[in-house]
């Protein structure tokens, strides 16, 4: 089954980052895509430019290279690219995370006996180092199970899925949602009884540490959380009492302190 990779990446990712992200879907696969599909969102770096045309010389047609003039974020950017993908299943892929080398191979394979929209799995997650695991991001397995996690989590790891295109495409796609842009996709996804699934085995190395820490923390990441659980339950998704629940708890562990908050991640990762 032929199939399409979509990444994004934006002025401050850093080119041995992508270079390796690149690799591991190309290089290391044992199963690999039929093309690539890369969304510059904005102006980029001479040194990610580089890396890029490198990448183009290698891979020359199936390396679609898409340049925005502009940053437009995350979700405009991979609807953007979406567009682009010439097949029926997309696997996504974080422009500074690794995929181990079966991926593809056991998403495709999953696709060839399944009726599922979405096939997601485990993270692994490392700071600076790839082999020098700290935590894995584990997820429900199966389809009602991972429905009602989504009532108080995220159940998919974005990096690791594989979805159908038509899918992703019946629900109007990618939507602007600060931090929470493949969350909310998912949510409409499930209320068009739409089929999930997640492995049970790490698909990706996550790129994760003391940024990512950084980002989902503070008085911004608060409000972006509680408009996006606000969404929840407007839409239905979320009852009031889940809705209550959610924003208190969350926006309590948001204004801790930072190592607090690790320590909490730590324990849910398992």
């Amino acid at each position: 089954m032929k199939f399409s990779v979509l990444i994004s990446v934006y002025y401050k990712e850093q080119s041995s980052f992508l270079d390796r992200a690149l690799s591991s879907i190309w290089h290391d696969q044992s199963v690999k895509p039929s093309q690539i599909v890369l969304v510059c969102d904005g102006i980029l770096t001479d040194e990610l430019y580089e890396c890029i045309s490198k990448w183009q010389d290698t891979l020359k047609d199936m390396f679609n290279v898409v340049k925005l003039e502009r940053n437009v974020g995350l979700a405009d950017a991979l609807r953007i690219g979406l567009n682009e993908c010439k097949y029926e299943l997309v696997a996504r892929m974080d422009s500074d995370d690794v995929s181990l080398p079966d991926r593809f191979e056991k998403q495709i394979e999953f696709f060839k006996t399944h009726d599922v929209d979405v096939c997601g799995g485990c993270v692994a997650e490392f700071d600076t180092d790839e082999n020098c695991i700290y935590a894995y991001k584990k997820v429900p397995q199966n389809h009602d199970k991972i429905v009602k996690f989504a009532k108080f989590r995220n159940p998919i790891n974005h990096p690791s899925v594989m979805f159908k295109k038509s899918s992703v495409f019946s629900v109007d796609s990618y939507e602007r949602m600060l931090y929470f842009e493949d969350y909310y996709l998912w949510v409409k996804m499930m209320m068009q009884e739409m089929k999930f699934y997640n492995m049970k085995e790490v698909l990706v190395k996550m790129r994760a540490g003391q940024g990512q820490l950084n980002r989902r923390g503070g008085g911004q990441y608060a409000l972006c959380e509680f408009k996006f659980l606000k969404k929840l339950y407007d839409v239905r998704f979320l009852k009031f009492h889940e809705f209550v629940l959610n924003a208190a708890i969350k926006f309590a562990i948001r204004i801790m302190p930072r190592t607090i908050i690790k320590r909490i991640y730590l324990i849910l990762r398992e």
